[in-house]
């Protein structure tokens, strides 16, 4: 039989992650968002919307209601964020973007509201292929700026480029 002191001990350990660890855990996050890229920032968002698609999923299966509205609360707040930070004017595909970040709000919405898994699932299935294209798209920059830097410093003469710096 277990004492108080080994369930607390027991209990200190199952808590999951110490204030000095989840402060750890902020300021890399921090850090990671500051020193991204606008490609990794949009790829950030949509690994958490995603992520957090999964949660909401998970928990409407479970009727865990309260987690799986918290969980779709966020994820409309990523897709609020990816709808204000999309920039309609500089490409074609801007206005159909919107409407389609329209649509996964609103349905967002309604599976929150009539809890509904499969509005949730119809999301994760629009939304899925934005972020694999994203990956795509800055693994693909990426590499064209790996490919990039060698051919600057051949030309300068410098390492790092003209102004010798990486």
């Amino acid at each position: 039989m277990m004492n108080a002191q080994g369930f607390a001990a027991f209990a200190a350990a199952s808590a999951g992650p110490s204030a000095a660890e989840r402060r750890q855990r902020a300021q890399y996050t921090s850090e990671a968002v500051l020193s991204a890229t606008p490609v990794q920032l949009v790829t950030m968002l949509y690994d958490r919307l995603m992520l957090d698609l999964s949660r909401a999923e998970a928990a409407q299966v479970s009727g865990s209601w309260l987690v799986a509205s918290e969980q779709l609360q966020h994820a409309q707040a990523i897709v609020a964020e990816l709808s204000s930070s999309l920039r309609i004017d500089v490409w074609d595909g801007g206005e159909g973007l919107l409407a389609l970040y329209g649509y996964a709000s609103t349905a967002l919405v309604n599976a929150n509201v009539h809890r509904d898994v499969a509005l949730t699932r119809e999301v994760v299935g629009l939304l899925e292929p934005l972020r694999q294209a994203w990956r795509e798209a800055g693994s693909s920059l990426q590499a064209a700026e790996a490919a990039a830097r060698p051919a600057a410093t051949a030309t300068s003469g410098l390492p790092g480029g003209a102004l010798g710096v990486a």
